[in-house]
């Protein structure tokens, strides 16, 4: 349950506030129970006071970006959860070669902003979904490009609520991993360093990382991307469709007829559905491989 001082505080931060809001509306799986409050804030200084207050109430609080990499529970979310818009959203060209967009800003419109200023470098992040701070949280990468080539800053919050950056170096990165993760740290914006390059050229090598896509991976299902990170040495979806675990189902989840590294909701999975059948791939896998598979999806 929210607190009455906790749901004032809210309205007066000027933040759209939504109260036992389904999750399932807010994630790319089209899975999850209820939130108590699910709201949108959209300056600095309003989740600064509301992460706050929460914290000094015992409040649990969630910050959540486009919910593209996330598995909510059925039983929903206790708490506020809290989504990056307004300033959060803005992306701007600082210098000749650098933009900087806030950490709730889709990379979809990212690299469609990059596109039209002609600068080139983000292409390979064309048709992950997702925002700029959930990738970089992650490392998000495809095609032969990642995160770590183009990030040269990120501000964030830290858990004393104090505004702080990394610099390129510092962010740790490595396959699916930052500086973030496992952090108890809110992205604010990031700084991405690009190069000049012919709008045509971008739009065409966008076009084609898109077309790639479309052939392989089950777009028109509602999923969370990539279920499993890449082994060392393997890659998921082939070890997966070797152990005969193509089109497997529990309920309405399923692992993608199309490409064996998704999972997707055929309709009306659950998230235990979803758990469920996760847990069947790494044990067959591990039993008839050896290899270990490692969840890539973060469980809410």
């Amino acid at each position: 349950m929210i607190s009455s001082e906790i749901k004032e505080l809210i309205k007066n931060q000027n933040c759209e506030a939504f109260f036992d809001e389904p999750m399932s509306l807010h994630t790319s799986f089209r899975i999850g129970g209820n939130a108590d409050c699910f709201c949108e804030v959209k300056s600095e200084d309003a989740l600064k006071n509301i992460i706050s207050a929460c914290r000094e109430s015992d409040t649990p609080c969630f910050i959540i970006g486009l919910g593209s990499n996330l598995l909510v529970s059925d039983d929903g979310i206790r708490g506020v959860v809290i989504k990056l818009g307004g300033e959060f959203e803005e992306i701007a060209k600082v210098g000749d070669d650098m933009i900087r967009c806030g950490a709730g800003m889709s990379l979809a419109k990212v690299c469609v902003f990059a596109k039209n200023k002609g600068l080139g470098g983000a292409e390979f992040a064309w048709g992950i979904p997702g925002s700029i701070g959930g990738a970089v949280f992650m490392n998000a990468g495809a095609y032969g490009g990642e995160m770590k080539d183009i990030v040269v800053s990120s501000r964030y919050l830290d858990e004393d609520g104090k505004i702080r950056e990394f610099k390129k170096d510092e962010h740790d990165f490595s396959y699916r991993h930052s500086v973030y993760s496992g952090k108890n740290a809110v992205i604010l914006d990031v700084t991405l360093k690009l190069y000049p390059k012919n709008k045509n050229e971008i739009f065409y090598l966008m076009q084609d990382t898109m077309e790639k896509r479309k052939k392989k991976q089950p777009l028109n299902r509602p999923s969370a991307g990539s279920v499993f990170k890449r082994p060392e040495g393997f890659y998921a979806a082939a070890l997966i469709e070797e152990c005969g675990l193509k089109g497997e189902s529990v309920g309405d989840a399923q692992v993608s007829t199309k490409h064996s590294g998704f999972i997707v909701n055929n309709g009306k999975a659950t998230a235990e559905d979803v758990k469920t059948l996760i847990k069947k791939v790494q044990t067959v896998v591990k039993e008839k491989t050896g290899v270990d598979l490692e969840c890539e999806v973060r469980f809410v």
